[in-house]
């Protein structure tokens, strides 16, 4: 009789346990897809921020960047504060900002929906300087990378979050 209460209280913890465990899963699964629904959403209506991270020139070591360096986009307007490390093919004359930095309303923007899940987002922007194009990448976490072409630098590519 003892064996028998013992075991019936043995399953009825592990009952317990398993559904705290389920409850616990479920709780994190509906957090990552609000998330993930939110993410979906701020690129669809072409207003977020891409919050750099790492840097990694084309040609040198991976660097990690201080806050602050940035890429707005928004349904009218393309911002970008971006540092630049790498080689520069020509100089620019009298200019004292390096880096990759424009503001422009002029651009060309396309999103696609990845195999994988996420978002391939292309922007041209006219007029932005050196700039010839961007390339990000959105995962559905809001983890994105950037990869920055140039007309007279060499290319490089950032890491960081989409807020």
């Amino acid at each position: 009789m003892k064996k028998l209460q013992f075991i019936f209280t043995v399953a009825s913890l592990l009952f317990l346990f398993n559904t705290g465990l389920v409850s616990a899963q479920d709780a994190k699964n509906q957090k990552q897809q609000d998330k993930q629904a939110a993410i979906k959403a701020l690129i669809d209506l072409q207003h977020y921020s891409f919050q750099a991270q790492t840097a990694l020139p084309l040609t040198m070591k991976m660097r990690q960047l201080t806050p602050g360096y940035e890429l707005k986009v928004r349904k009218d307007t393309i911002e970008a504060y971006l540092p630049y490390f790498g080689r520069a093919y020509t100089a620019t004359i009298g200019t004292s900002d390096g880096g990759i930095q424009f503001k422009v309303t002029d651009f060309k923007y396309t999103s696609t929906e990845s195999k994988k899940g996420g978002w391939d987002i292309t922007i041209v922007p006219k007029n932005a300087g050196d700039t010839r194009e961007l390339m990000l990448h959105v995962s559905q976490s809001g983890y994105a990378s950037l990869y920055v072409k140039s007309n007279n630098k060499q290319d490089i590519s950032f890491s960081g979050d989409i807020e």
